[in-house]
């Protein structure tokens, strides 16, 4: 059995791009684990695929697992992403110790050894970047999370406060979907796609998506919150480090004293728009890249 597999999925047009640079990532800079299975989860068969990209995910060593998508599932932005995890989370059972769930706007910098959990740890997750629909740990629960709450069957009294990494706001736990670790058996990310698929088709949800299209973009991670939050004791979360999922494309927002010097620091980050995250004149003027990885994104880049 493996220690550890990567799993994303294989979008179309530029989101194909981000995860041919995710599993290259992975394979030059993620050290030991460089190696390790890499799983591509796409709504398109082999056959759908180009031939050069077909090419690339065989010279990646990287698998394909194709998989269709609830129709009502689709109108949700992330909606495949949350089946996607469902799907990987079951193959992986059995496979591997640990799966690693990557939005594909990800690149791996350095060896990602914290996700390796330690024992008793079930799931290894960040903060959100920002507040946003986040519901302040210090403020009352409002009415889309009391849904939430309710229908994930959440005992309040196991909510915990985070600080959001870059406004640094204490909110009710709230973690960002785009970097997940979990032990397969725990059956987490299945529980995730479950109550996911309940919920969004209720009217007092479609109530909600009405007033603000927010409430539709980020459902997956709000039912993330309160799906987890239902089943697992606080003890078996693992707050991964700081420089794990750090949001690249919001560098210039957070605070100076916060901000890493050096992307070379990172063990991987999210930069959700390849070209204008590294294209960016002010991101590069307030963050160093060394050697040999400057070369390696501007190949990737061009």
């Amino acid at each position: 059995m493996k220690d550890v597999i990567f799993a994303f999925t294989l979008g179309f047009g530029e989101e194909e791009k981000d995860a041919l640079r995710l599993a290259h990532s992975i394979r030059t800079y993620a050290g030991e684990l460089c190696f390790n299975p890499i799983w591509m989860l796409s709504q398109r068969s082999e056959d759908d695929l180009s031939e050069e990209t077909r090419q690339e995910l065989f010279s990646l060593g990287a698998r394909l697992i194709s998989f269709d998508l609830d129709p009502g599932v689709e109108k949700f932005h992330f909606g495949g992403y949350v089946t996607a995890a469902g799907i990987a989370e079951g193959l992986a059972q059995g496979e591997a110790s640990f799966l690693v769930l990557m939005a594909s706007d990800t690149l791996v910098l350095q060896t990602p050894s914290a996700c390796r959990l330690p024992a008793g740890k079930s799931l290894g997750v960040c903060p959100v970047h920002l507040k946003l629909l986040g519901c302040g740990y210090n403020e009352p629960i409002d009415e889309f999370w009391k849904l939430v709450y309710q229908h994930c069957q959440v005992d309040v009294e196991k909510i915990f406060p985070m600080q959001t990494i870059v406004d640094e706001e204490l909110v009710r736990a709230y973690f960002n979907a785009g970097l997940l670790v979990v032990r397969p058996e725990r059956g987490l990310l299945r529980s995730w796609e479950a109550d996911f698929t309940k919920s969004y088709r209720l009217p007092e949800f479609e109530a909600i998506f009405q007033q603000n299209e927010y409430y539709a973009i980020f459902m997956h991670q709000a039912v993330l919150a309160g799906s987890v939050l239902s089943s697992l004791k606080p003890g078996e979360f693992q707050l991964l480090p700081f420089e794990m999922n750090y949001p690249l494309h919001l560098h210039t927002r957070v605070a100076v004293e916060r901000r890493p010097s050096n992307l070379n620091q990172l063990i991987t980050c999210r930069y959700e728009n390849y070209g204008e995250s590294f294209g960016n004149p002010e991101v590069h003027a307030s963050i160093q890249i060394d050697q040999p990885l400057r070369e390696w994104l501007q190949t990737h880049f061009e």
